[in-house]
């Protein structure tokens, strides 16, 4: 099976059952057979590139494939790891590619669905497997026979090429991250970390869930949601009627940060807002954020590092700790400057309102807003019309993306899809050679987590000539019934952002599905979403797409204008918004094995203080107990990844501004040299091959308006 795929898995796995009776009653024995032959994930899908079955998708299915996928993959592994010939690269290497077919057909659809369409059996399911995947990992990479194999292999890799180098590489080095040079007892131990940080990552994510459901802001009076729009009220209403609720309900995002603050007129309304946001699940998952650290912690201590960011960066682009804070604090400085001359402006504007207050965070973005039109004289509730979510998506997205690369999308109405407002597509290339399937998922709903990411449901495979499925997921409030959906130009942007991701998993063309696509150090893989976000705004793109969603009118210049201008307005506060979280993140993963911190709360105050960046009216895009990407998903010691990409993604856009923009040349090149050649080859080379040098952080600094 794919081993990246495996490592992901970690936080889910089956509970093995069977029947105990040795003579089971004939309906019984009718009932099982049933089930077996009806489980689609008993037989590969015969649909195109084996898309999932959604229409015949049954979460009873789960549990006896989970079961039946770990019974066929033990033995497949034991095979390999007791197989009496000399080790090779084929009966060793390749050979645990190629297992676990039905484990990974499981996995892949329960990983992405249970963050798609959750519900409390798909949080009981992944309650009682979650602790048997750790162990099932830790059966493989902790197996001393299988790693002596794989060393034999890795010893001998010059005589591989270079594709197949890389993957004994990664196989040896995956395995000694993993503990397979340990004693015995230090191996125990870790299986057991495995098994308690599995069941912590798992609750922490289950939490998140569960306050998105339950911490939600609800308004009785209409009068209170003076500043929104009437289509922003009526979808209150309906989120309230859908959960049951009288007047109207507001939902929290991921982030601490909320939309409606930078529109809502009343004071009182945006400070509940924000304190609903601020200080979610931090009963439930404020003792999760001590107990995880402190097993990180201690599990790197045992493999050799000093603190788990070590043992996390050690493997990436960044390579130390140093590197990582050495990027951070030497932007944050300048971040802090330009937020407090935000702020400066902000507090003028209150002022000249009438206030008589001090700026607040609940205050940012309403008032922020304010500054904007004056100093730009633009109304963001002007441009939504003009960003209505089908044309941007086919006449600015898959526009730019056919002019860069030549491709085409074309719906695909008659494969079924997991929600009723999933779209699926077929992606050719120009010379008609099929690329493989794409589906998008736009709305935010119920049982959805929140933000927005790229994965997928069929991995490109040279091996098994498998072409990807990929799919994106946002979370753009969905209209009332009839009503068109209105994207902000963050949303825009976000759009763009993830189809960067899955042009990277869609152009992938190596041979062994544990390097390809995004499966990437995780420095790196941002570094394609965040290129791709610059393309909304070429003027051919901005041209082809912006339009009135009634009339088809263009944009207005003037408007247009206006936007662009304001395009890096708050520059300082998105900046320190995020560095905050980068190193917040650091912070914990930089704690020793014998730390002793009670409070999370204090905690987080210390670690920005000492960075400098503990600015008040600027909150950290995430406090700790509702920071998943680092305590539920996967990047511990590794959030800071989206700056550092970023450096990469500025410095390759400003390359290509120099040869011509957007250019069927320039799109051809990006493509040859890094998104099809996914984690095949060092990722600095595939980033030198492209750009003729290493990157500079001069366009990052411009690209965030942190340089006059």
């Amino acid at each position: 099976m794919r081993f990246s795929l495996l490592a992901a898995m970690i936080s889910t796995i089956v509970l093995t059952t069977g029947c105990e009776s040795e003579q089971p009653q004939p309906d019984e024995s009718k009932t099982a057979m049933q089930q077996s032959a009806e489980n689609i994930f008993f037989h590969e899908s015969p649909l195109s590139y084996h898309a999932p079955e959604f229409d015949k998708l049954k979460v009873s299915d789960y549990e006896p494939a989970f079961a039946e996928g770990l019974k066929e993959h033990s033995p497949e592994i034991l095979q390999i790891a007791n197989n009496p010939e000399k080790p090779t690269f084929d009966n060793t290497i390749v050979a645990m590619e190629k297992s676990g077919a039905l484990l990974s057909r499981v996995y892949t659809l329960f990983g992405s669905l249970s963050g798609l369409v959750s519900n409390d059996e798909y949080r009981r399911i992944e309650s009682d497997f979650s602790p048997k995947l750790a162990e099932h990992s830790d059966s493989i990479f902790l197996n001393p026979q299988l790693f002596k194999r794989v060393v034999a292999v890795y010893e001998s890799r010059d005589s591989l090429n270079a594709e197949d180098q890389r993957l004994a590489e990664y196989y040896y080095k995956r395995f000694v991250r993993e503990g397979a040079k340990l004693s015995p007892a230090a191996k125990a131990r870790v299986m057991e970390i495995n098994t308690e940080i599995s069941t912590l990552q798992t609750d922490f994510s289950q939490n998140i869930l569960k306050s998105l459901e339950k911490d939600v802001v609800l308004v009785k009076d209409k009068a209170d949601l003076a500043g929104l729009s009437e289509s922003q009220i009526e979808s209150l209403a309906a989120a309230a009627k859908k959960s049951g609720n009288e007047g109207y309900q507001i939902t929290l995002v991921n982030t601490t940060r909320h939309p409606l603050l930078g529109s809502l007129e009343n004071r009182e309304l945006r400070k509940k807002l924000w304190e609903t946001s601020a200080y979610r699940a931090m009963d439930t998952n404020g003792p999760i954020v001590l107990k995880l650290t402190k097993l990180r912690a201690e599990k790197a201590k045992l493999l050799g590092f000093d603190t788990w960011a070590a043992y996390v960066v050690d493997n990436q682009m960044a390579k130390t700790p140093a590197a990582v804070f050495g990027i951070l604090d030497g932007l944050a400085p300048k971040a802090v400057a330009r937020a407090k001359e935000e702020a400066a402006d902000i507090q003028a504007e209150i002022k000249k309102a009438g206030g008589d207050f001090t700026l607040q965070p609940w205050d940012w973005l309403f008032y922020a807003e304010k500054v904007r039109q004056a100093k730009y004289d633009l109304d963001e509730s002007l441009l939504k019309p003009y960003f209505e979510f089908n044309t941007v998506l086919n006449d600015g997205l898959f526009f730019a993306m056919n002019k860069l690369y030549g491709i085409s999308l074309k719906p695909r109405k008659d494969l079924p899809v997991w929600d009723e407002n999933v779209l699926a597509y077929e992606v050719y290339n120009e010379d008609g050679s099929t690329i493989g399937l794409f589906y998008i998922d736009p709305y935010a709903r119920e049982g959805k987590r929140g933000g927005a990411w790229m994965s997928n449901w069929v991995e490109q495979n040279g091996l098994l000539d498998d072409k990807p499925v990929i799919y994106n997921a946002l979370n753009i409030p969905k209209p009332a019934e009839g009503q068109p959906t209105l994207m902000t130009f963050d949303e825009v942007e976000t759009l763009f952002h993830e189809f960067g991701h899955a042009i990277h998993g869609l152009f992938s063309d190596v041979k062994y599905p544990s390097l390809a696509g995004t499966s990437t150090a995780r420095d790196f893989v941002e570094f394609p979403s965040q290129a791709n976000e610059d393309w909304d705004i070429d003027p051919a793109v901005l041209k082809n797409y912006a339009k009135h969603y009634e009339t088809g009118e263009p944009i207005p210049q003037e408007l247009l204008d206006k936007m662009l201008k304001a395009h890096k307005f708050n520059s300082g506060f998105n900046t320190v918004e995020y560095l905050a979280a980068a190193l917040l993140d650091m912070e914990w993963h930089t704690i020793s094995a014998d730390s002793d911190i009670t409070d999370v709360a204090a905690f987080e105050k210390e670690a920005l203080a000492k960075h400098k960046i503990d600015f008040a009216p600027v909150p950290p895009r995430y406090k700790s107990a509702y920071f998943s990407h680092i305590f539920a998903g996967g990047y511990s010691a590794g959030y800071y990844a989206y700056l550092w990409t970023e450096v990469l993604a500025a410095d390759a856009f400003a390359y290509t501004q120099t040869l011509g923009g957007l250019t069927r040349e320039n799109g051809d090149k990006y493509r040859n040299a890094v998104l099809s050649r996914g984690n095949s080859r060092d990722l600095m080379e595939s980033y030198v091959d492209f750009r003729g040098q290493e990157p500079s952080i001069d366009a990052l600094l411009e690209r965030r308006g942190l340089v006059k």
